[in-house]
Protein backbone atom coordinates (compact mmCIF):
# COMPACT_ATOMS: atom_id res chain seq x y z
CA UNK A 1 0.00 0.00 0.00
CA UNK A 2 1.28 3.46 -0.89
CA UNK A 3 1.46 5.63 2.23
CA UNK A 4 0.61 9.32 2.22
CA UNK A 5 3.13 11.80 3.52
CA UNK A 6 2.65 14.90 5.57
CA UNK A 7 3.76 16.82 2.50
CA UNK A 8 1.09 16.41 -0.17
CA UNK A 9 3.54 17.91 -2.63
CA UNK A 10 5.92 15.01 -2.01
CA UNK A 11 3.12 12.51 -2.62
CA UNK A 12 2.34 14.26 -5.87
CA UNK A 13 6.00 14.19 -6.91
CA UNK A 14 6.29 10.46 -6.19
CA UNK A 15 3.11 9.75 -8.15
CA UNK A 16 4.44 11.80 -11.06
CA UNK A 17 7.64 9.74 -10.92
CA UNK A 18 5.66 6.49 -11.03
CA UNK A 19 3.65 7.70 -14.01
CA UNK A 20 6.75 8.81 -15.89
CA UNK A 21 8.34 5.39 -15.43
CA UNK A 22 5.14 3.70 -16.63
CA UNK A 23 5.03 5.91 -19.71
CA UNK A 24 8.67 5.10 -20.46
CA UNK A 25 7.92 1.43 -19.87
CA UNK A 26 4.95 1.59 -22.24
CA UNK A 27 7.20 2.88 -25.00
CA UNK A 28 9.67 0.08 -24.34
CA UNK A 29 6.91 -2.54 -24.45
CA UNK A 30 5.79 -1.11 -27.79
CA UNK A 31 9.35 -1.30 -29.08
CA UNK A 32 9.59 -4.99 -28.14
CA UNK A 33 6.38 -5.82 -29.98
CA UNK A 34 7.07 -3.66 -33.04
CA UNK A 35 10.70 -4.63 -33.50
CA UNK A 36 9.70 -8.28 -33.95
CA UNK A 37 6.53 -7.40 -35.84
CA UNK A 38 8.68 -5.50 -38.34
CA UNK A 39 10.63 -8.73 -38.88
CA UNK A 40 7.66 -11.10 -39.11
CA UNK A 41 5.63 -8.83 -41.39
CA UNK A 42 8.70 -7.60 -43.29
CA UNK A 43 7.66 -4.04 -42.48
CA UNK A 44 10.72 -1.83 -42.86
CA UNK A 45 8.75 1.35 -42.19
CA UNK A 46 7.75 -0.05 -38.80
CA UNK A 47 11.38 -0.97 -38.15
CA UNK A 48 12.39 2.63 -38.81
CA UNK A 49 9.69 3.92 -36.44
CA UNK A 50 10.92 1.54 -33.76
CA UNK A 51 14.49 2.76 -34.16
CA UNK A 52 13.31 6.37 -33.92
CA UNK A 53 11.34 5.66 -30.74
CA UNK A 54 14.59 4.77 -28.99
CA UNK A 55 15.45 8.49 -28.92
CA UNK A 56 12.30 9.14 -26.87
CA UNK A 57 13.24 6.38 -24.45
CA UNK A 58 16.74 7.84 -24.06
CA UNK A 59 15.27 11.29 -23.36
CA UNK A 60 12.89 9.79 -20.79
CA UNK A 61 15.80 8.18 -18.95
CA UNK A 62 17.61 11.52 -18.66
CA UNK A 63 14.46 13.32 -17.49
CA UNK A 64 13.59 10.71 -14.86
CA UNK A 65 17.19 10.58 -13.61
CA UNK A 66 17.14 14.33 -13.09
CA UNK A 67 13.81 14.15 -11.25
CA UNK A 68 15.08 11.40 -8.94
CA UNK A 69 18.22 13.35 -8.09
CA UNK A 70 16.13 16.44 -7.33
CA UNK A 71 13.91 14.45 -4.98
CA UNK A 72 16.93 13.00 -3.21
CA UNK A 73 18.46 16.44 -2.76
CA UNK A 74 15.35 18.43 -1.86
CA UNK A 75 13.21 15.91 0.04
CA UNK A 76 15.97 13.87 1.70
CA UNK A 77 13.74 10.77 1.82
CA UNK A 78 14.29 7.94 4.26
CA UNK A 79 13.51 4.23 4.51
CA UNK A 80 10.97 3.00 1.93
CA UNK A 81 10.86 6.29 -0.01
CA UNK A 82 14.64 6.31 -0.32
CA UNK A 83 14.59 2.76 -1.67
CA UNK A 84 11.80 3.65 -4.09
CA UNK A 85 13.69 6.59 -5.59
CA UNK A 86 17.06 4.86 -5.76
CA UNK A 87 15.44 1.79 -7.35
CA UNK A 88 13.69 4.09 -9.85
CA UNK A 89 17.12 5.36 -10.91
CA UNK A 90 18.25 1.81 -11.61
CA UNK A 91 15.03 0.73 -13.31
CA UNK A 92 15.16 3.45 -15.94
CA UNK A 93 18.68 2.32 -16.83
CA UNK A 94 17.36 -1.18 -17.53
CA UNK A 95 14.44 0.24 -19.52
CA UNK A 96 16.82 2.32 -21.62
CA UNK A 97 18.93 -0.75 -22.34
CA UNK A 98 15.83 -2.67 -23.37
CA UNK A 99 15.11 0.15 -25.80
CA UNK A 100 18.62 -0.21 -27.20
CA UNK A 101 18.13 -3.94 -27.70
CA UNK A 102 14.83 -3.34 -29.52
CA UNK A 103 16.40 -0.72 -31.78
CA UNK A 104 19.12 -3.23 -32.63
CA UNK A 105 16.50 -5.90 -33.39
CA UNK A 106 14.73 -3.46 -35.70
CA UNK A 107 18.00 -2.73 -37.50
CA UNK A 108 18.58 -6.44 -38.10
CA UNK A 109 14.95 -6.78 -39.24
CA UNK A 110 15.49 -3.94 -41.69
CA UNK A 111 18.43 -5.84 -43.18
CA UNK A 112 16.64 -9.21 -43.23
CA UNK A 113 13.64 -7.66 -44.99
CA UNK A 114 15.88 -7.15 -48.01
CA UNK A 115 16.60 -10.89 -48.27
CA UNK A 116 14.46 -14.02 -48.75
CA UNK A 117 13.11 -15.36 -45.42
CA UNK A 118 15.30 -18.08 -43.97
CA UNK A 119 12.47 -19.83 -42.13
CA UNK A 120 8.99 -19.21 -40.70
CA UNK A 121 9.22 -17.05 -37.60
CA UNK A 122 7.57 -18.97 -34.76
CA UNK A 123 9.81 -19.04 -31.69
CA UNK A 124 11.16 -15.50 -31.99
CA UNK A 125 7.64 -13.98 -31.71
CA UNK A 126 7.01 -16.27 -28.72
CA UNK A 127 10.17 -14.98 -27.08
CA UNK A 128 9.19 -11.39 -27.76
CA UNK A 129 5.68 -11.88 -26.37
CA UNK A 130 6.95 -13.41 -23.15
CA UNK A 131 9.67 -10.75 -22.77
CA UNK A 132 7.08 -8.01 -23.27
CA UNK A 133 4.86 -9.54 -20.58
CA UNK A 134 7.85 -9.78 -18.23
CA UNK A 135 8.60 -6.07 -18.67
CA UNK A 136 4.96 -5.13 -18.09
CA UNK A 137 4.64 -7.30 -15.00
CA UNK A 138 7.95 -6.07 -13.58
CA UNK A 139 6.73 -2.48 -13.89
CA UNK A 140 3.33 -3.39 -12.43
CA UNK A 141 5.14 -4.99 -9.50
CA UNK A 142 7.22 -1.83 -9.05
CA UNK A 143 4.22 0.50 -9.02
CA UNK A 144 2.13 -1.73 -6.74
CA UNK A 145 4.98 -2.86 -4.52
CA UNK A 146 4.08 -6.46 -5.36
CA UNK A 147 6.97 -8.76 -4.44
CA UNK A 148 5.08 -11.94 -5.43
CA UNK A 149 4.56 -10.69 -8.98
CA UNK A 150 8.23 -9.72 -9.11
CA UNK A 151 9.22 -13.27 -8.13
CA UNK A 152 7.02 -14.61 -10.95
CA UNK A 153 8.88 -12.40 -13.43
CA UNK A 154 12.21 -13.77 -12.22
CA UNK A 155 11.03 -17.34 -12.70
CA UNK A 156 9.63 -16.62 -16.19
CA UNK A 157 13.13 -15.75 -17.39
CA UNK A 158 13.90 -19.46 -17.84
CA UNK A 159 11.21 -19.75 -20.55
CA UNK A 160 12.97 -17.14 -22.68
CA UNK A 161 16.38 -18.65 -21.96
CA UNK A 162 15.21 -22.07 -23.11
CA UNK A 163 13.71 -20.69 -26.32
CA UNK A 164 16.93 -18.83 -27.04
CA UNK A 165 18.95 -22.05 -26.72
CA UNK A 166 16.50 -23.86 -28.98
CA UNK A 167 16.73 -21.15 -31.64
CA UNK A 168 20.55 -21.10 -31.48
CA UNK A 169 20.67 -24.84 -32.10
CA UNK A 170 18.24 -24.64 -34.99
CA UNK A 171 20.14 -21.80 -36.65
CA UNK A 172 23.42 -23.66 -36.24
CA UNK A 173 21.89 -26.58 -38.13
CA UNK A 174 20.89 -24.26 -40.97
CA UNK A 175 24.41 -22.85 -41.23
CA UNK A 176 26.07 -26.27 -41.19
CA UNK A 177 23.77 -27.73 -43.83
CA UNK A 178 23.79 -24.69 -46.12
CA UNK A 179 26.59 -22.10 -45.83
CA UNK A 180 24.58 -19.66 -47.97
CA UNK A 181 22.28 -19.17 -44.94
CA UNK A 182 25.06 -18.04 -42.60
CA UNK A 183 24.50 -14.29 -42.96
CA UNK A 184 20.74 -14.49 -42.35
CA UNK A 185 21.14 -17.04 -39.58
CA UNK A 186 23.66 -14.84 -37.77
CA UNK A 187 21.24 -11.90 -37.87
CA UNK A 188 18.44 -14.06 -36.47
CA UNK A 189 20.87 -15.33 -33.86
CA UNK A 190 21.53 -11.71 -32.88
CA UNK A 191 17.80 -11.03 -32.60
CA UNK A 192 17.27 -14.07 -30.39
CA UNK A 193 20.12 -13.06 -28.09
CA UNK A 194 18.77 -9.51 -27.92
CA UNK A 195 15.37 -10.78 -26.78
CA UNK A 196 17.08 -12.94 -24.18
CA UNK A 197 18.82 -9.80 -22.90
CA UNK A 198 15.47 -7.99 -22.77
CA UNK A 199 14.16 -10.69 -20.44
CA UNK A 200 17.33 -10.36 -18.34
CA UNK A 201 16.69 -6.63 -17.92
CA UNK A 202 13.08 -7.33 -16.94
CA UNK A 203 14.42 -9.77 -14.35
CA UNK A 204 16.78 -7.08 -13.05
CA UNK A 205 13.81 -4.77 -12.54
CA UNK A 206 11.87 -7.51 -10.73
CA UNK A 207 14.80 -8.25 -8.43
CA UNK A 208 15.06 -4.57 -7.55
CA UNK A 209 11.33 -4.49 -6.76
CA UNK A 210 11.83 -7.35 -4.29
CA UNK A 211 14.61 -5.36 -2.64
CA UNK A 212 12.43 -2.25 -2.56
CA UNK A 213 9.55 -4.10 -0.90
CA UNK A 214 11.40 -6.48 1.41
CA UNK A 215 14.77 -4.81 1.81
CA UNK A 216 16.34 -8.11 0.72
CA UNK A 217 18.80 -8.49 -2.17
CA UNK A 218 17.91 -11.73 -3.97
CA UNK A 219 20.07 -11.26 -7.05
CA UNK A 220 21.56 -14.55 -8.31
CA UNK A 221 19.55 -16.56 -5.77
CA UNK A 222 16.25 -17.34 -7.57
CA UNK A 223 16.35 -20.63 -9.43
Amino acid sequence: MIQEHISKAFDHELNDLRQSILIMGGKVELMIANSVKSLVERDTVLAERTIALDHEVNAAEVSIDERCLELLALRQPAARDLRFITIALKIVTDLERIGDQCANIAKRARELNEEPPLKPYIDIPRMAHRAEIMVKEALDAFVRGDAELAVKVCRDDSFVDDLNIQIQRELLTYMIEDPSTISRAMKLNYISKSLERVSDHATNVAEMVIFMVKGKDIRHTIA
